[in-house]
């Protein structure tokens, strides 16, 4: 089964959700805010995409950052401990299809491709 990752409240998670609910995918969401987010599960994520890939810096709760703390992100483990503390920081969607990879962001192109590969 599919499992995507992020933010209930989430534009870009709702078009993904819906996306996946069209094509008639099953998938298990999970909410960091309501399931949580630990060390191991974003480490996963990290070690499979980069920190880089993960951390979103366009967003608002990177811009509301003092520039310190945006400073203070200079590899993986930095970059972990600022998501740890604010989960709203990493790109969504996160999808996990059932053979454990992962893919980060939304397009129906991308996801399209990604279904039709493990169907």
């Amino acid at each position: 089964m599919y499992k995507i990752y992020g933010i209930k409240n989430c534009d870009t998670i709702k078009k993904a959700r819906r996306f996946l609910a069209d094509a008639g995918v099953d998938y298990h969401f999970h909410d960091y805010r309501a399931d949580g987010l630990n060390d191991a599960l974003l480490q996963e994520f990290i070690d499979a995409l980069g920190y880089q890939a993960l951390l979103n810096t366009r967003g608002t709760t990177w811009r509301k950052l003092p520039e310190s703390d945006r400073d203070a992100v200079t590899d993986a483990s930095s970059a972990k401990a600022l998501m740890l503390a604010h989960p709203a920081m990493i790109k969504r969607p996160l999808l996990r299809a059932p053979d454990g990879a992962l893919l980060a962001g939304f397009s129906e192109a991308t996801y399209q491709n990604a279904i039709q590969e493990k169907s």
